[in-house]
């Protein structure tokens, strides 16, 4: 079952046109390969995403101006037709590059659906890309083809059967095994510091410690443990905390939680705080997301 939902309420997909007026549209598709799709389409005027990581691949084209967005410590630009792809645990932001905006469409699978693109295509075990931004159009547009089947979910075979295929090209054309890197001592030392943060930031979302508790445990003053995690997650603590509520409260959000509700279990102050923080990282106000996904049914698997 496809359910779509719009940034202002709206269900259908926004015009590709030269613009400065924000639009985002979600849609969930369920029943893929056993698995739960995200898709997203969206034209960008003026907003910029705040610095915030997926857990899962973000598979995307560029259908209309140019994008921006800092990844690896670069900050690369993505014109119409190009190929996005960020990888998990990735910190990333997003945006305009010009004043007329960009639009473009994005998809989301997770790990284990990407392994089925992997062994059909007999691509590396753990498949990475060396560049987020892929000049490949006849792929853009397979992706874009498959993006539009499934958003409509009018023939779920030609969705899902699109979808592999495009998986199945982008792994076999563009990924490589991922570089075995043996850290220095100091990066080691800043993805241990991070790691123990990041931990007990989760463990204790709805009363998180204070920076300065993190550091003394951890035998450190807060500016060493500062630098440490923004060297490792690519942002300050606090953000990476209110993008992991965020993340909590989509999960929330899926499961028919209401705004309110997700608020509060994910650590929010109030539904104001997450409201503003869910549409820097998704696009969208929690109740728009939410209808996206409400009372929505698996749809059943094509075969």
């Amino acid at each position: 079952m496809t359910r779509t939902a719009g940034a202002s309420g709206t269900s259908s997909p926004p015009e590709h046109r030269a613009t400065s007026a924000d639009r985002t549209v979600w849609t969930r598709v369920d029943g893929v390969q056993g698995s739960t799709l995200h898709l997203l389409t969206a034209r960008i005027g003026r907003r910029h995403y705040a610095p915030h990581i997926h857990d899962e691949y973000a598979i995307g084209v560029t259908v209309d101006g140019v994008e921006t967005m800092r990844y690896r410590g670069d900050k690369v630009y993505s014109g119409a037709g190009s190929v996005v792809v960020v990888e998990p645990g990735e910190a990333h932001t997003g945006g305009p590059a010009r004043p007329e905006g960009f639009a473009y469409l994005c998809l989301y699978p997770d790990a284990e659906l990407l392994g089925t693109a992997i062994k059909a295509d007999g691509g590396p075990e753990r498949p990475h890309f060396a560049e987020p931004i892929i000049d490949d159009r006849r792929l853009g547009e397979a992706l874009r083809l498959a993006h539009r089947a499934l958003r409509l979910g009018e023939d779920p075979l030609e969705g899902e059967s699109r979808l592999l295929a495009v998986l199945g090209t982008l792994v076999g054309r563009h990924a490589e095994a991922a570089p075995k890197v043996v850290p220095g001592p100091r990066r080691t030392d800043a993805a241990r510091i991070a790691r123990a943060t990041a931990v007990r930031l989760s463990d204790e979302l709805i009363a998180p410690p204070s920076l300065a508790e993190v550091a003394a445990d951890l035998e450190l003053s807060r500016y060493q443990l500062l630098r440490a995690f923004r060297d490792a997650m690519g942002m300050p603590p606090y953000a990476w905390l209110a993008q992991h509520r965020v993340t909590r409260a989509r999960a929330l959000l899926d499961a028919g939680h209401r705004p309110a509700e997700a608020a509060t279990l994910a650590g929010f102050a109030d539904q104001a705080h997450l409201n503003r923080w869910f549409r820097r990282v998704v696009g969208v106000t929690p109740g728009a997301y939410r209808n996206s996904v409400q009372d929505s049914a698996p749809r059943r698997p094509a075969s």
